[in-house]
């Protein structure tokens, strides 16, 4: 290994080291390629020409003056994409539905339809994680409000923890896949492919993985009867409650058509979608009589700090990856992932394999940050024969961002690092303990890879749909 492979190595571990020693992740990122700006370009200048080995780089690449200017570009490249305006409206909108009172009234309704069948409690959950998935886009506030509504339910009626609080969990971060999803908003802009492809792509294997979620709730509930029992008094159905059902149903659907609706028909881009999803969201909890001033200043404050924190790490990661660049590490990662394996689609899985291990240890906006730009050479250069169907640009492209959309679904169930299982254990009673949520979920996420091979062996799932919706 030369010296500049060394200085890429060294960076890569001594940001996963002050990760570990509880280092916030912005000031990590800034702290490491700051610090080995310096180091390259004032202390290793004089070891390189004492020992006469030449490395390329780029003498004024790293100064004061070109990192202020780069600082200008970070924050016009952000405040100027059209992309990441949608990112706030998106975040409002999972916030206002949540006080919408929507949800509420679909658990009080699906757990009198489904509660004749075994695992009924555990399907009504998914099914409502689904409908807020594709409504929200926010895994915080759906782990957290399934946990409240669905967790007291379920232990009443004697639930085993695991399965319970696996179904929860699951449930509550599919709503990082399915579009709307913040995290496509973010893959969309680091690989410079449209977001109305994204989103239509995403739609299939979000849907397919919500599916298998289903059919395995299902399955153990004919299996494992004791693990999900039948509640002793149960109320029977009536058109009243089937009623109750669709007039809880509707409202989130309507959302959903309208925003996802005017992207696919063309009425809007997603950046206008957004925004129409967010008005949306707000009247349906004007409508629903939880809107006030507290409320709505609320959210606002919220929608402040996740973007603000977002938009703090992507600054970061920026600066980071600009470090990095510097030394040649794009080079060099592409050359040593292109060079591992010469089945292209080797590549693809080694690629997702190390995705799927720092999603242990990194959360999905540092992964999609950093690691994503990348790749996306590496992508390019294999040329995969992905079935466009005559309309979607770079389909390769996109069919790998769905990839790894999908793999990142596992990163916020495994630990250490997984959001999901810490949103839910704070609102868990104190006899539920992490071992419980660990063990509940680890059946949800072979889950989750089982529906990374089928979108991996059948890209058309990701290409079919963004064609169909813009013309073909």
């Amino acid at each position: 290994m030369d010296l500049n492979q060394w200085l890429v190595l060294s960076m890569f571990i001594v940001f996963i080291v002050m990760l570990f020693r509880g280092v916030p992740v912005a000031f990590a990122l800034v702290g490491v390629a700051l610090m080995f700006a310096v180091l390259g370009e004032y202390l290793l200048d004089p070891f390189r020409k004492s020992i006469n080995t030449y490395i390329e780089f780029d003498r004024t690449g790293i100064t004061y003056q070109k990192m202020g200017a780069n600082a200008g570009r970070f924050f016009g490249g952000i405040i100027k994409n059209p992309v990441l305006v949608a990112l706030p409206m998106f975040i409002f909108m999972g916030l206002m539905l949540d006080q919408s009172g929507v949800a509420q009234r679909m658990m009080k309704s699906m757990q009198v339809l489904f509660g004749a069948l075994k695992g009924g409690l555990a399907l009504a959950v998914m099914l409502i994680g689904i409908i807020l998935a594709a409504s929200t886009g926010v895994i915080g506030a759906s782990v957290v409000l399934l946990g409240v509504m669905g967790l007291p339910a379920m232990m009443g009626q004697d639930y085993a923890k695991p399965i319970a609080t696996g179904t929860i969990a699951a449930s509550g971060t599919l709503g990082i896949l399915i579009p709307p999803s913040i995290m496509l908003v973010i893959m969309s802009d680091q690989l410079a492919i449209s977001l109305g492809d994204l989103f239509m792509g995403a739609l299939f294997p979000g849907l397919i993985l919500g599916g298998l979620y289903v059919v395995f709730l299902i399955v153990y509930g004919l299996v494992n009867p004791k693990a999900m029992p039948l509640p002793e008094n149960r109320e029977p159905v009536s058109m009243k409650i089937v009623m109750e059902v669709g007039l809880s149903v509707v409202p989130p659907l309507l959302l959903i058509l309208l925003v996802l609706g005017s992207i696919f028909f063309g009425l809007a881009t997603p950046t206008e979608a957004s925004g129409l999803g967010a008005a949306g969201a707000t009247v349906l909890a004007l409508i629903s009589r939880n809107l006030n001033f507290k409320v709505f200043k609320d959210v606002m404050r919220q929608t402040l700090n996740t973007s603000g924190y977002i938009v703090g790490i992507f600054i970061a990661a920026n600066f980071f990856a600009f470090v990095l660049r510097r030394f040649g590490g794009d080079e060099i990662i592409e050359n040593l992932v292109l060079g591992s394996f010469e089945n292209p689609y080797m590549v693809v899985g080694f690629i997702l394999f190390i995705i799927f291990l720092l999603g242990f240890l990194l959360d999905w906006i540092e992964i999609t940050l950093i690691i994503m730009p990348l790749m996306l050479p590496v992508i390019l250069d294999l040329n995969l024969p992905v079935e466009s169907y005559g309309v979607v640009d770079n389909p390769s492209v996109v069919w790998f961002a769905i990839l790894v959309a999908v793999t990142l679904q596992t990163s916020f169930l495994t630990p250490p690092v997984g959001f999901a299982l810490f949103y839910l254990k704070g609102v868990c009673p104190p006899e539920v303990t992490l071992g419980h949520i660990y063990k509940g979920v680890i059946p949800f996420v072979l889950l989750q890879l089982l529906g990374l091979g089928i979108v991996f062996v059948f890209p058309e799932l990701t290409t079919w749909l963004p064609a169909l919706a813009y013309g073909n």
